[in-house]
């Protein structure tokens, strides 16, 4: 049975991997494949992604082979050859790509020889395939950390008992990526270390060629960046945890302690952290209590996004604002069923009691009908157990199922595309703020 593509919230494996390279200062590049792939993900890049911006040799004026009848019936290597030639002489880089689409994979043109042949005479060329029927933009995210680790990373026997690397936040996929990396290096720096983020502010590819000297690869996912990481200790012998994305009292202070013990961090230190920021944190989220209280703000709630931010928005809705997260649809579509076992267990243990509804469901249509049969209207009735008042956070898909239910909306998980997004941030203490005043400015917004 064939599965129909509903508004996806996803690119494919390879426009996942140009939004990672395009994240990485000084890396080009190079699309072999069909035309409209370049085109088509320039605009999903920058348009669904709170309008990022396509950076430096991105986005439209990304170099690609845009192959066509010739090439598939005869092979596009020479092309490609072209194609390298010409950005070599013409884009100034550090490093250069190849990223394959769906056709020239098909067609079996071995765009790894063809990288090697530039590679041999000095040129910083690799390749990676990333045909886009491999997966979505989780996978190509990982298929590009697995290459950079393997191929480019150095090998250091000697280790930095400081630094630290962190990933598993996804660039574009995650719209605000950037102020996220930058509260969670934040918080593990509180800790006393230095940590490699790869993506985020300042970042080189110094620190990311030298970043086998870490002693500790932290991934903020269940699922992102796991392979990698696997990678990783293979290769350079540094071992890794996975912590779930935090946002908020809870996740947060999860994601310090298991930093923490990982590092060997007398664990009275790191509650001396948390507790300094908690004071920190919840000095401001009390300013809301005399409106919260006089107008009436707890709302039901519905959550939708990839497994990183539901069970993470989930949480600080119910154990930071009180709110009621009855209803939470995670909307990754190629997860495991051990996967799915593990997000499960993010669900569990509410401080408030509650216990949402958890439902997988990638496509848009289904989403919509999931929030409608859980907020069944009244239809007439005086006495009946109404989803009222409630808030939608999902993406900007959601809009339509929070007008069915007259519902507030804000768009914080992939795509957005009725905000513009430059360094805000939900991740950590620091972002549930910045989450809360964006929550509350809807609710308020028409007094």
């Amino acid at each position: 049975m064939s599965t129909i593509i509903d508004r996806p919230r996803y690119l494919c494996s390879l426009g996942g991997a140009i939004s990672t390279l395009s994240a990485l200062p000084g890396v080009i590049s190079i699309i072999h494949a069909a035309a409209g792939c370049g085109s088509n993900l320039a605009n999903a890049h920058n348009g669904a992604a709170g309008y990022a911006g396509s950076g430096y040799c991105s986005g439209l004026a990304l170099p690609s082979t845009n192959v066509y009848e010739n090439e598939i019936i005869f092979g596009g290597e020479e092309r490609l050859k072209e194609q390298i030639e010409k950005t070599l002489e013409v884009v100034d880089g550090e490093l250069y790509f190849v990223l394959t689409g769906c056709m020239v994979e098909m067609i079996g043109d071995d765009v790894r020889s063809v990288a090697s042949h530039f590679k041999t005479r000095g040129d910083p060329v690799y390749a990676i395939n990333t045909g886009g029927f491999k997966g979505n933009s989780f996978r190509g995210y990982d298929l590009v950390l697995q290459a950079l680790f393997r191929d480019y990373v150095e090998k250091h026997e000697e280790k930095d008992e400081k630094l630290v690397n962190l990933w598993g936040v996804v660039p574009v996929q995650d719209v605000f990526w950037k102020g996220n990396l930058k509260v969670l290096k934040g918080l593990v720096s509180k800790l006393g270390y230095r940590v490699n983020t790869f993506f985020g502010e300042g970042e080189t590819l110094s620190d990311l060629k030298d970043s086998s000297r870490a002693v500790l690869n932290i991934v903020v996912s269940d699922t992102f960046g796991i392979e990698a990481a696997k990678v990783f200790e293979e290769v350079h012998n540094v071992p890794y945890i996975s912590v779930p994305f935090p946002i908020g009292d809870y996740g947060t202070g999860l994601f310090m302690n298991e930093v923490g013990r990982a590092l060997g961090i007398d664990g009275a230190f790191t509650d001396i952290v948390i507790k300094a920021e908690k004071k920190r944190y919840y000095g401001y989220i009390e300013r809301l209590a005399d409106i919260y209280s006089d107008i009436d703000l707890q709302r039901y709630a519905v959550v939708v996004g990839d497994s990183n931010y539901a069970q993470a928005l989930a949480r600080y809705l119910s154990d930071d604002i009180g709110w009621l997260p009855e209803l939470v649809i995670i909307t990754d579509d190629n997860l495991s069923a051990a996967d799915r076992a593990l997000i499960l267990t993010r669900f569990k243990n509410y401080a408030s009691g509650i216990k949402p509804k958890v439902i997988f469901n990638t496509h848009t249509s289904g989403v919509l009908k999931e929030v409608n049969y859980h907020c069944t209207p009244g239809n007439g009735e005086r006495y009946y157990n109404s989803f009222s008042p409630a808030f939608i956070l999902g993406s900007s898909f959601e809009r339509d199922a929070a007008d069915r239910i007259s519902a507030g909306h804000l768009s914080v998980t992939y795509p957005v595309c009725n905000r513009v997004v430059l360094d805000r941030a939900y991740a950590g203490y620091d972002g549930a703020l910045r989450l809360t005043e964006d929550i509350f400015g809807v609710l308020v917004a028409s007094r």
